[in-house]
């Protein structure tokens, strides 16, 4: 196999490319061999300043060009993100550790989610409102928000930033945005396709360096009249006082704690193979990723046997190889993460039922980990582990498990596992978060509402709802 290539890195600002020359860099590490890959350039005072006032320029010109032209540029961003799949999911998995196959189904995803945010751009309707006697015509119009701050990470590292500047851009606002500095790469193929497809310079800045500093200047600027976040509930935290302090509105998308509710007379075939591509997909680095499995116990035994031996059986290892089944962590502080959960859940009583063993000698290796009997106190029942893990309790009622599901600090996703028709449209509407899947994993789609409740943040990256997100509206009554 022809060893991968990484591209050369850029900031992405007014318009311009900002090349790694004579300036400050921070490196980007390959997971998988933990080797240096390339160097991102660090964003200075000035760059954002550049930044902020191409977008406040732009503001105006972006705002009253119509939905439809917008559109167009988007659908094109999207076709060339299509083009380029190859090349952008080897430096995606390069820099990521996601196995290939993997990347390039995120580019596919990723240019499908541009596609429907670009077609919702022009069906933000207002409305005309009855008015009372000699009042004269009452209009309800929608205006895009304004300039735009916007923060994301690093798990699905164009995914995630499309999603948000899709969505802002349909809706007619300017972004500027700051996506990970550990998979720079992923992100500027998304500039570089919208630059490509003749996006206006001004209207979208992409620069990366100090998360604080970066997020502190923009969040404070004037310019700025929004701000959306996808990472850790803690930073999110951070952010939204940050915002609070100046009255601007945020999005929220943070962490999440799954459950798995498995009845006993669910398809345990399908609720086991589900389980197992559910747990190796991202290496569990997904915030909708199953954690807490809740299996009815007439079914307990048979659940774990089986979903511990297809973990053990899972292929992991280097993610160009197509027998791969799983890569390794991002990051040495996810590796670094798993442990002590795991030490902290057998401590207390829990059994060790696959994985549970890591090595970083070579790259961010962590085997799928399957532990059984965990207790309430356990730090894994509500911490999020963001890795490869997957715990079980045990059950007998409904109402009960309900309640057990329910009673963490999160609500972003949770699974349902039943037979019932009865359950299966009862239970839904009982589960505290912002999605529920039924008899499957995976939550959202490229055109369905993607958002979560409690610390799992508010507001929506996905569907018309974000679209509207970017919105804001105007009363208008005429005489």
């Amino acid at each position: 196999m022809t060893t991968p290539s990484y591209p050369d890195l850029a900031l992405y600002v007014d318009g311009e490319w900002i090349p790694a020359v004579e300036r400050e860099t921070l490196p980007v590490e390959d997971p998988a061999t933990r080797r240096i890959v390339g160097s991102v350039p660090v964003a200075t005072e000035a760059d954002l300043d550049r930044a902020l006032d191409g977008a406040a320029r732009a503001a105006d010109g972006w705002r009253a060009t119509s939905p439809f032209e917008r559109e167009r540029i988007l659908v094109r961003a999207a076709a060339l993100l299509r083009e380029r799949r190859e090349t952008i999911a080897e430096a995606m998995t390069l820099e990521n550790g996601k196995p290939l196959r993997d990347s390039l189904d995120e580019v596919d995803y990723t240019a499908d989610i541009i596609e429907s945010m670009a077609t919702d751009g022009p069906r933000r309707y207002g409305k005309v409102l009855p008015a009372g006697e000699g009042q004269g015509r009452m209009m309800l119009v929608a205006e895009p928000v304004g300039p735009v701050a916007a923060f994301t990470t690093w798990n699905y590292p164009l995914t995630v930033p499309g999603r948000k500047v899709a969505a802002a851009l349909a809706a007619g606002c300017t972004v500027v945005i700051k996506p990970a500095e550990e998979t720079p790469a992923s992100a500027l193929a998304l500039a570089h396709a919208l630059h490509d497809a003749g996006l206006p310079a001004g209207v979208m800045s992409m620069v990366f360096g100090d998360p604080a500093a970066i997020s502190t200047r923009l969040i404070e600027s004037p310019v700025i009249r929004k701000v959306s976040f996808t990472g850790s509930t803690a930073v999110g935290k951070l952010l939204a006082r940050q915002a609070a302090e100046l009255v601007k509105p945020i999005s929220l998308e943070l962490g999440g704690h799954a459950p798995v509710l498995v009845f006993d007379d669910a398809d345990l075939d399908a609720a086991v193979e589900g389980a197992t591509g559910a747990k190796l997909h991202n290496t569990g680095q997904s915030c909708g990723s199953p954690i807490r499995f809740f299996v009815h116990e007439a079914v307990h035994d048979e659940f774990v046997s089986r979903l511990g031996a297809a973990l053990d059986a899972a292929v992991v290892g280097d993610p160009f190889d197509d027998a791969t089944q799983m890569g390794p962590l991002s990051n040495a502080r996810r590796f670094d993460a798993m442990k002590p959960l795991i030490d902290d859940a057998l401590a207390k009583g829990a059994t060790l039922v696959a994985g549970g063993t890591g090595d970083d000698s070579t790259g961010y290796y962590w085997r799928p980990t399957l532990l059984d009997g965990v207790p309430e106190d356990a730090l894994l029942m509500h911490d999020e582990p963001f890795g490869p893990i997957a715990v079980v309790t045990t059950f007998s009622d409904e109402d009960e498990v309900v309640a057990r599901a329910n009673d963490v600090a999160f609500g972003l996703a949770s699974y349902l596992f039943t037979g019932s028709a009865d359950r299966a449209l009862s239970i839904p509407s009982r589960l505290d978060s912002g999605m529920v899947s039924v008899n499957r994993f995976g939550v959202g789609a490229r055109d369905t509402y993607f958002g979560g409740r409690k610390q799992s943040g508010y507001g929506s990256d996905g569907g018309p709802e974000a679209v509207e997100d970017y919105m804001v509206h105007k009363l208008i009554a005429q005489a």
